[in-house]
């Protein structure tokens, strides 16, 4: 085979390649499986990839379940939070039944009657099976003002017309349980989010910097977070909620309470973009980036955080519940938020008194939604993490 002869000088060379538009499905026959694949979008894998993940998915829904309810919560609350029973303080939960004497009634519960015992002036309460006592659906009740804009008195559901219903029974006021339960969501999950939205601003702004310029900025900022992280917590906490005027009302406390949780919990995620940062900085992109012209916000918003995005994402379902947990402990130990302002923490500040618990236990049943509040916050982050890096 002889070799095709040369163009002459000057010649422009001869060339094979088709000018032809490039398919890349002529190269190898895709399946239909694997085409939907190679076609799809980031944001189409990475929840396709979070939908493998079945306990990230019902983390998902039930946290979606909870901040949703919490728009409606003088909705679905029984009674209104502040509202008192004298004749049932201290009440424990009433079990709902369907049946009475082998007859079907519907939900119902039955009423309590109670005694005082002498010797150590408890009162014991004993259920009534006299005194049937149907739930109410879609009921007039209790009046509250919704979102404190609308009057109003309609509940989804209500106890019976001169009758009880305590599902998780009553504190030593006599106030229903699970409506303060409910009332306290508002609050405990809001300050988490709020919280996190401080920290994370401050967290990334700090970061940033240290990480992409050093030198004495990351100097001085390192410095910062090292005087803040060798506080004591406690000490802090308490030095804070002193400076809070006693006349500021509870809604000024409680963003007071969420900017002093966010002032708190930056400087771990600073450090972490700070070091993430420090060995991004250095890749080609980066110096393409400032070649062109790009500034320094742009370079790290637009190309170096979402190069750690899953890291990101991580450490904010973990720092929603701390911020949770945070508020709550700060509200036990009667340095946070006070009556008449309604959260779990709040509510477990009469779980304190060990002779009240082991006396009437269902006091403890605020911690219930905070235990799994910050489990479904964790596995919906590991979800979240892995759906990520979707080529992985």
């Amino acid at each position: 085979m002889t070799a095709p002869p040369l163009p002459p000088p000057g010649a422009p060379l001869p060339h094979y390649v088709s000018d032809r538009p490039f398919d890349p499905r002529s190269i190898e026959r895709l399946s239909p499986a694997q085409e939907r694949v190679y076609l799809a979008s980031q944001w189409r894998l990475m929840w396709w990839k979070f939908k493998r993940h079945r306990l990230a998915v019902a983390s998902g829904l039930f946290l979606a379940v909870l901040y949703a309810s919490i728009l409606v919560s003088e909705l679905l609350a029984p009674y209104n939070y502040q509202t008192r029973h004298i004749d049932h303080i201290y009440a424990p939960p009433q079990a709902i039944h369907l049946f009475h004497e082998g007859r079907f009634v519907g939900p119902f519960v039955y009423g309590q009657t109670y005694t005082l015992n002498m010797s150590n002036l408890k009162r014991e309460y004993s259920p009534d099976p006299a005194a049937v006592h149907p739930i109410r659906f879609f009921c007039r009740g209790d009046g509250y003002t919704f979102w404190g804009l609308v009057e109003s008195d309609v509940h989804l559901f209500c106890p019976a017309k001169d009758g009880t219903l305590f599902l998780l029974g009553t504190d030593r006021l006599g106030r229903d349980v699970l409506s303060r339960i409910i009332y306290g969501a508002r609050i405990s999950l809001t300050i988490g989010i709020l919280g996190v939205a401080i920290s994370f601003v401050l967290g990334l702004v700090f970061g940033g910097l240290a990480g992409y310029y050093g030198g004495f900025v990351d100097l001085v900022i390192q410095r910062i977070i090292e005087v803040l992280q060798s506080l004591p917590s406690i000490p802090l906490w308490l030095a804070l909620a002193a400076i809070m005027p006693v006349t500021w009302s509870p809604m000024i406390v409680y963003f007071a309470i969420t900017v002093i949780l966010g002032l708190i919990d930056w400087t771990g995620l600073a450090r972490a973009v700070r070091s993430k940062l420090l060995s991004l900085r250095e890749e080609d992109y980066v110096l393409a980036a400032q070649l062109m012209g790009a500034n320094a916000p742009r370079i790290v918003g637009r190309h170096l955080v979402p190069g750690f995005m899953s890291h990101l994402i991580a450490s904010a379902t973990l720092a929603i519940p701390s911020m949770i947990l945070g508020e709550t402990a700060l509200s036990f130990l009667g340095l946070g938020l006070r009556p008449p302002v309604t959260s779990w923490g709040v509510l477990l500040t009469e779980a304190q008194n060990i002779n009240i618990v082991a006396l009437y236990p269902w006091l403890l049943l605020p911690a219930i939604p905070v235990i799994l509040v910050v489990l479904a916050f964790n596995f919906l982050g590991d979800g979240l993490r892995d759906a990520a890096d979707p080529y992985k």
